[in-house]
């Protein structure tokens, strides 16, 4: 173990992400072969094969698993120390890598493209997971220094706070019944079918938690796990769904999809920007906090406006 070196690291936990020599040398810039090598010195190193090799397939050996989790704690340690020393250095440069839910993925982009017009020596990696747990494994493993999340997790400590408004809607295809009263009851939703997201996800947990608040029993129709498959499929025609605003502006513009404005929506939650109390946050990180900060709820609210100020407009 002594001649392990953090390249090597780095390689390999390449490899395990992709399952693949030739996508994990993609993405380090380097030769399909150079890849192979690191990890073949690798295993040297450790005395156990780390990979199982059929062909072109790859998987990780029990040996490997358990290794990958030691490799992402090491190379989360050095980016620590890196960060410490920025900060002593005071360089707004580097890598920073901005974990986000879905949901976020349709404001982050603008508001990071701002970010790097104040801060061109910042190289920005971002990092979309298709659910909330996904993204708290990826805080927990050191995979990204910020998060961008709804519901902060309670099952570690980390330092959250809040920027922006994040309203969720029910949304209809134009001309559906349910849209004939300018203001529903909550129980109303129970004749119709909805399309909803998975259980795993934050917006599900919300409209759940909404349904049992006001003691209706939701006739959920379809599960899908991207807030896009879910648009297509009102827009078909195949249901309602409750979604976040921030995700539907387009498809409202276009008149592809209507609000639903039942009564007590929109259920109004908070956006976060979260990071490990145990991170020392990097000059880049910190720079980013303080911008989202900063100019997250402007952004959103002049997003939002337009849509939460709409009357109700009932149709025949």
């Amino acid at each position: 173990m002594k001649t392990v070196t953090f390249r090597q690291l780095r390689v390999f936990v390449e490899v395990a992400r992709n399952l693949s020599f030739v996508r994990a040398a993609e993405a380090l810039h380097l030769t399909p072969p150079a890849v192979t090598m690191q990890v073949k010195e690798l295993e040297s190193a450790i005395e156990l094969p780390l990979f199982d090799r059929q062909g072109r397939k790859v998987a990780l050996t029990t040996a490997g698993e358990y290794f990958l989790v030691y490799a992402k704690r090491l190379l989360a340690t050095l980016k620590d120390a890196d960060d410490a020393m920025s900060r002593f250095r005071k360089l707004e440069t580097g890598l920073l890598t901005v974990g986000m839910v879905s949901t976020a993925k349709y404001f982050v982009p603008r508001l990071l493209t701002r970010f790097r017009q104040e801060h061109p020596g910042v190289e920005v990696k971002l990092q979309v997971s298709t659910n909330r747990e996904q993204l708290v494994t990826m805080m927990n493993n050191g995979e990204v220094d910020l998060a961008i999340m709804g519901r902060p997790p309670r099952e570690m400590a980390t330092r959250a706070e809040p920027f922006a408004a994040h309203p969720h809607v029910f949304v209809a295809p134009p001309g559906h019944p349910i849209t004939r009263s300018g203001h529903p009851p909550v129980s109303a939703l129970a004749n119709y079918p909805l399309i909803v997201r998975e259980a795993a996800s934050g917006t599900r947990a919300l409209m759940d938690r909404f349904f049992q608040d006001h003691r209706v029993e939701a006739r959920i129709a379809m599960e899908m796990p991207s807030n896009e498959t879910i648009k297509q499929a009102v827009i078909a025609g195949m249901g309602l769904s409750f979604l976040s605003l921030h995700t539907i502006g387009l498809e409202l513009r276009a008149g592809e999809m209507v609000l639903v404005h039942v009564e007590n929506t929109p259920v109004i939650r908070t956006w976060n920007v979260v990071h490990l109390q145990s991170r020392i946050l990097s000059p880049a990180a910190e720079a980013f906090r303080y911008f989202i900060l900063e100019e997250g709820e402007t952004y959103l609210a002049e997003h939002d406006r337009p849509w939460m100020q709409q009357p109700a407009k009932p149709t025949s």
